[in-house]
């Protein structure tokens, strides 16, 4: 069996990079976090580092902004997955110069894990998040670093338990009303962030998915809001009272809400509107899809995800 790479993940105290940091150790590979020294000072980022020591993650301090200890902890690793959070995303500039100084890199998976951002039909703060990670995309391939862009579509930690409200910031399913945009029936896809990383971890070492897309689109998980409310109002045994939301309603939202809630609004006018995620097919000759390739990942369903709320 060859030997698994040695991975580095910078952004790994994050919302989704606890799970990447997690996915990575406890898929053997040796595994690298790339963290601020004044993290450890939070309560709450210090359990999580210890907790990261505790899976045998290797602990670099340093910094996105600190370009010798960046270029220092890329040496030390094959490949380099970056989770930082939409301030930073333009910032990973700097992480392309450490990896063409440092020289020997693999892979690198920058910060996506999202809608594929050169296919996305989004506006408003939506699109200027998406087109600055588009920027990075054409950076990346100008400088001639080895990649790999991961789709992930929708994380299940907001979208499930919210039944694709995710501008509520809810984490039970409502058991009485649900907002529904337009008819219903576009489809989304939503992903465990936990199979996330798990695909993710398959793909790193994979030659077929070098300079391509991984596509997270598992068959199970591709459905419309009606759909997950169905599901739902079958598993509590109750129908949920539905109010349907027109996509002028929804413009005005965008238009009149502050940040960050104009970037919700404009997120599910792209998803659940445009039909973001569901519009296009898969070219294969620049992306493959995660579960088609990596069968062997038994991955959670948004049924059987539902099961915990219950």
């Amino acid at each position: 069996m060859a030997e698994k790479s040695k991975i580095l993940v910078i952004g790994g105290t994050g919302y989704f990079g606890k799970f990447m940091v997690q996915g990575s150790a406890k898929s053997g590979h040796p595994t690298f976090a790339l963290l601020r020294e004044s993290t450890v000072s939070n309560p709450d980022k210090a359990k999580l580092v210890q907790g990261f020591k505790d899976l045998g993650v290797n602990i670099l301090y340093g910094d996105i902004n600190d370009h010798e200890s960046l270029v220092k902890a890329i040496k030390q690793v094959d490949v380099v997955i970056s989770t930082v959070g939409n301030s930073q995303i333009l910032d990973q500039t700097k992480i392309i110069a450490a990896i063409k100084e440092a020289g020997n890199v693999k892979r690198f998976l920058p910060s996506e894990f999202g809608n594929d951002v050169d296919r996305s039909r989004s506006i408003g703060p939506a699109r200027e998040e998406f087109n600055h990670k588009a920027q990075i995309r054409r950076a990346v391939e100008a400088a001639g670093v080895p990649y790999t862009y991961v789709n992930s579509n929708c994380f299940a930690g907001y979208f499930t338990p919210s039944l694709f409200q995710c501008h509520l910031g809810i984490w039970s399913p409502p058991r009485d009303k649900v907002g529904i945009y337009a008819d219903g029936n576009v489809k989304a896809i939503m992903n465990k962030e936990e199979d996330v990383a798990a695909y993710t971890m398959k793909t790193v070492d994979d030659p077929t998915t070098l300079n391509k897309i991984l596509y997270v689109n598992p068959p199970k998980n591709i459905l419309s809001t009606n759909e997950i409310v169905a599901l739902w109002e079958k598993k509590i045994g109750k129908t949920l009272e539905k109010t349907y939301i027109s996509e002028e309603e929804l413009l005005k939202s965008i238009e009149e809400s502050p940040a960050p809630l104009n970037y919700f609004f404009a997120l599910n006018h792209a998803l659940f509107i445009k039909g973001d995620l569901t519009w296009f097919t898969i070219d294969p000759s620049i992306g493959l899809e995660a579960s088609e390739l990596y069968p062997d990942v038994k991955y959670t369903s948004v049924d059987e995800d539902l099961d915990q709320f219950v």
